[in-house]
């Protein structure tokens, strides 16, 4: 087994019945388990690192992977390698499943928006926010992550779903990085060129960072493609800057001899936005994961 499967992994369990001032411990589990945790609509399961040297008295930040349409959390785990980053860095990395079987996989549950089959999730569908949400409240309690270092990410689907989180469950996330799948609320629908501002109302100001490739055909930075898409990058990161009130004129610069970035500053709690474009970059993980840490690490709750 490699590296960075090799770690321990975080054991998920509810301590409802833990005394007020008994000290947490994040259990150990055997590599790369897949743990499962129980919410109202039946039993999920996710997928755990931790760095070397954790120490289960020391509560560490996590970082939730959110894998695209049709994967899983393994796979992205895997194909991501932000496993060996956290390895660097000392955070923990969450990759679960989305709720909605699909093929050989899941998707995410983005109410009102169709999946990737076309088809809007139903009210009986999964709730993947309230998942999610159960997922960082039993980790804090378990003792294994600081609740005021909880950052998402996601690939394609994954980074829709991610941007969602950021919407309407800020309070959670002192960040995000949405790969791929940058948005700012559902398409407007007199205007699918336009974020509908009515799907997007964080409860506080959140920071941003995308990463994208402008010759991504399934997601175009350009605008267009699927229905759930539409509207351009551009427009997602100035609807995040104006919800998150920065105020700076935005500045783009080159960071990498094929990546260049957008950035947008002077904003509310320091809730920068940034989106960083890989020059030929398709759809695809295009992150520089010690950069995406950098970004993230810089911020609590």
């Amino acid at each position: 087994m490699s590296r960075f499967l090799a770690s321990l992994a975080c054991l998920i369990l509810p301590m409802l019945g833990a005394t007020a001032h008994a000290a947490a411990r994040c259990t150990a589990s055997p590599s790369g388990t897949a743990q499962t945790i129980a919410i109202d609509d039946g039993r999920r399961s996710v997928l755990l690192h931790l760095p070397p040297g954790f120490d289960p008295t020391r509560p560490a930040p996590l970082v939730i992977l959110l894998h695209g349409s049709g994967g899983t959390g393994a796979a992205m785990l895997r194909d991501s390698k932000l496993a060996e980053a956290a390895d660097r860095h000392g955070f923990i990395v969450a990759a679960p499943d989305a709720g909605i079987a699909h093929d050989k996989g899941f998707v995410w549950n983005i109410p009102g928006v169709p999946t990737v089959a076309g088809t809007i999730p139903g009210p009986d569908a999964p709730n993947d926010v309230a998942f999610i949400g159960t997922l960082i409240d039993q980790l804090a309690v378990q003792g294994c992550i600081d609740p005021a270092r909880v950052y998402a990410t996601g690939l394609s689907g994954g980074g829709r779903m991610t941007s969602w989180l950021g919407c309407v469950a800020a309070d959670r996330f002192a960040a995000i990085a949405p790969v791929v799948g940058l948005r700012a609320g559902n398409p407007l629908a007199s205007d699918p060129a336009r974020p509908d501002p009515a799907t997007c109302r964080p409860s506080r100001p959140l920071p941003v960072i995308a990463f994208a490739g402008d010759a991504d055909t399934t997601n175009p930075i350009q605008g267009g493609g699927a229905k759930y898409w539409s509207y351009t990058m551009h427009a997602a990161e100035i609807r995040w800057a104006a919800l998150n009130g920065c105020t700076a004129a935005p500045t783009t610069r080159w960071v990498a001899p094929n990546v260049y970035e957008e950035r947008y500053t002077g904003c509310r709690d320091g809730a920068d936005v940034a989106g960083r474009i890989t020059v030929g970059g398709g759809h695809s993980w295009v992150v520089d994961n010690d950069a995406l840490w950098a970004f993230l690490a810089k911020h609590r709750r």
